[in-house]
């Protein structure tokens, strides 16, 4: 997905972060009411234990709720709890059939103004990489997809200051 990369610079977060916020400006979800809540799905990049028994030593404790470690093809989020659900680099390990069950489980955990987000490598056509078992699909492929989920794509962008080796990257919200 990295490429070899390790890290990636501060530009990616930042462009998530304004990404988020035009996405939940665009929906009228308040991010800092007192009963609001995201989800973060792939957080600990593959080393689920290690992270969420560190999780809060980085993250403020009154900020963090609920820490759970499954795979996202079993997982199943509470019902209409999540102003936002956030996927990132995590979900071209799933096959396309896991992958609509999943956004359909997830737009199930939604609050009625709530979106998902996902951002994620995309590319020309379909595309194994046997050396991380990952999928990277075309953008049009991702629309089908979450259409088949019953889901509409609201808002799209590309990443913008990444390695020229990487493929391209790409933020979707929908709901």
């Amino acid at each position: 997905m990295l490429n070899g990369h390790a890290v990636l610079s501060d530009r990616d977060l930042k462009q998530s972060e304004s990404f988020l916020h035009k996405v939940i400006k665009m929906r009228g979800i308040e991010p800092n009411r007192p009963n609001s809540r995201a989800l973060d799905c792939g957080a600990g990049i593959g080393r689920c234990p290690s992270f969420l028994s560190r999780a809060k030593d980085y993250v403020a404790s009154d900020r963090l709720g609920q820490l759970f470690c499954s795979g996202l093809q079993q997982f199943v989020p509470e019902t209409g709890v999540y102003d936002v659900i956030w996927c990132q680099w995590v979900l071209v390990h799933l096959k396309d059939e896991d992958l609509v069950e999943f956004f359909r489980r997830c737009k199930n955990g939604l609050k009625p103004d709530g979106v998902i987000i996902i951002k994620e490598n995309m590319s020309r056509e379909v595309d194994l990489d046997e050396k991380d078992s990952s999928y990277s699909r075309p953008r049009l492929e991702w629309h089908r997809l979450i259409h088949l989920a019953g889901l509409q794509v609201l808002k799209g962008e590309r990443q913008r200051n990444l390695p020229i080796d990487l493929k391209e990257v790409r933020m979707l919200a929908f709901a």
